[in-house]
């Protein structure tokens, strides 16, 4: 009895210490950080399941992303594609600026960074990581078939060998070298600019994020409007409203977005990126309601990228965060 709980505790603990790095290849495989979640867990069951087949002739890691891709690919077969707002309509002008929400399954969904990215010591490996989670290169993964997704994420981001990724696929190194030209072509086709930002973020982006804030805070719309690149992009899921420029973007937050006017924001690591849990005032309870998890991409000094994830009682939990702050004493 006391060897069988051994055993157990064993496997839970060696099949554990994997979880943060499985969980950021499922959500790389399906853009959802709940699906991803979910994709682990049943990965974790079926390896509990069939442990006693496993005959260690690969080890437990590739045998967990065997099973992972499986689940993964079986998800998928839906065939759902999630998506940035920009992926999917020319932005509105402010004039005809409408809030209109699509489904959850539609949106490319946010995540904390320690739930996808386990530590990694070596700088340049850290640094790759973080970009392969970010906004703009999760929306051109979904653009991939999924086993040509599976094939970049494991050659390209995981730096596995393509012998390595045809045993796990159940296929050949020459159909994974194909599968992965086709999927760097897809990938090269849809190259967005990617965002300038450090890790650990340097002087001048820090200065750039403070500055942003008491922009923000303020909502001093001049100060603001100097911080946004004139190509800044503003986004809500799940609303499929996406605004382009510093006078669109700041015109809705004074019209359309005004009762987000001496908000408190709190930061946050998503998606490899800086960010902030936006908080607005609560009128009926006092303090400060959660309003959005803030995604902001930075390029050359500027933002480039606003991106704000609505479903707080979704988000906020996820990220550890209350969903009402109190009003601060003075």
């Amino acid at each position: 009895m006391s060897e069988g709980t051994a055993t157990t505790t064993d496997l839970d603990v060696r099949l554990e210490k994997h979880r943060v790095e499985l969980t950021g290849y499922c959500y790389r495989m399906l853009g959802s950080s709940f699906e991803a979640e979910d994709a682990v867990q049943d990965t974790m069951v079926r390896a509990w399941r069939s442990y006693d087949k496993f005959e260690g002739r690969s080890s437990i890691r590739s045998w967990l992303y065997r099973i992972a891709t499986n689940v993964c690919l079986d998800m998928l077969n839906a065939g759902n594609r999630r998506a940035r707002p920009m992926d999917l309509s020319g932005p509105s002008p402010l004039a005809r600026a409408a809030l209109t929400p699509r489904p959850d399954n539609t949106w490319l969904e946010p995540v904390p960074d320690a739930r996808v990215l386990p530590t990694i010591n070596d700088p340049a490996e850290a640094a790759v990581a973080k970009e392969s989670v970010r906004l703009a290169f999760m929306a051109a993964l979904q653009q991939l078939p999924p086993k040509q997704r599976a094939v970049l994420i494991l050659r390209e981001v995981l730096a596995w060998k393509a012998g390595e990724v045809a045993e796990l696929l159940g296929t050949t190194v020459a159909s994974v070298n194909s599968a992965l030209q086709r999927a760097r072509a897809t990938l090269a086709e849809r190259e967005s600019t990617p965002g300038a930002v450090s890790d650990p973020l340097d002087e001048e982006q820090q200065k750039l994020l403070e500055r942003y804030v008491a922009a923000f805070e303020g909502y001093d719309m001049t100060a603001l409007t100097a911080l946004l690149h004139e190509d800044a992009i503003m986004t809500m899921p799940p609303f499929d409203l996406w605004l382009r420029g510093p006078g669109d973007i700041t015109g809705f937050m004074t019209t359309l977005g005004a009762s987000c006017a001496g908000s408190r924001l709190l930061p946050v690591s998503v998606n490899g990126l800086p960010g902030f849990a936006h908080y607005k005032p609560d009128p009926e309870k006092g303090g400060f309601g959660a309003w959005a998890i803030q995604a902001l991409e930075i390029s050359d000094g500027r933002i480039t990228g606003f991106h704000c994830f609505l479903d707080t009682e979704r988000w906020f939990p996820l990220f550890g965060l209350p969903l009402q702050l109190e009003a601060e004493a003075h």
